[in-house]
């Protein structure tokens, strides 16, 4: 079993912590009161037991820059949205690790890097305009089973039942560059992430 601990050693978890992952405010501090939950904390020479100020803690790793959740935020964004993930999976990441609603609106996928991760999803799913002729399936019944089933992949990864729906009616890719390509020329630049 471990010793309890105190300050120094909280401190020193912390900036391990801190060292090994990217990670948010909110998350350091779930972390260290987990540890403190875990452990316990020591007492001091005279039996006293100090309870270390967890929030003031992180605010200092926050204020030496060894915490950062907007670039926790904008890394995160770009590594999901580039796994195939849309909008939604993004922000509900970005919710779950702490980041507040200003820098998940800030690091929020724009159209066309939304367009772009639903055909990356596609593509390596083999969806739409990237299906493997032995995927389509001649009977009617069972065509209609694997296009929903397509759609709910795509939803699940959070993207718009509209762009779901515009690549799996695609029948070449060049027709899913191309609308991505609209989308960025609207945007007025080419990339987001």
């Amino acid at each position: 079993m471990k010793p309890p601990l105190n300050e120094t050693k909280l401190r020193d978890l912390a900036l391990h912590y801190a060292a090994r992952f990217a990670t948010t405010g909110a998350r350091l501090e779930a972390y260290l009161n987990r540890k403190i939950r875990e452990r316990g904390l020591a007492e001091d020479a005279d039996g006293r037991v100090v309870v270390p100020d967890v929030p003031a803690l992180v605010a200092r790793l926050v204020e030496l820059g060894y915490v950062d959740d907007d670039a926790y935020a904008r890394m995160r964004a770009r590594d999901l949205g580039q796994r195939g993930y849309g909008k939604r999976r993004v922000e509900e990441a970005l919710r779950g690790a702490g980041v507040d609603e200003a820098l998940r609106q800030a690091h929020a996928p724009g159209e066309a890097a939304g367009r772009r991760a639903a055909a990356l999803l596609a593509q390596k799913k083999r969806l739409g305009p990237w299906a493997r002729e032995a995927d389509v399936a001649p009977d009617p019944l069972a065509a209609r089973k694997a296009h929903e089933k397509a759609v709910a992949a795509m939803l699940r990864a959070g993207h718009q039942y509209d762009h779901a729906r515009f690549i799996l009616a695609a029948t070449r890719p060049e027709a899913v560059e191309e609308w991505i390509d609209e989308a960025a020329d609207q945007e007025g630049m080419d990339e987001r992430w």
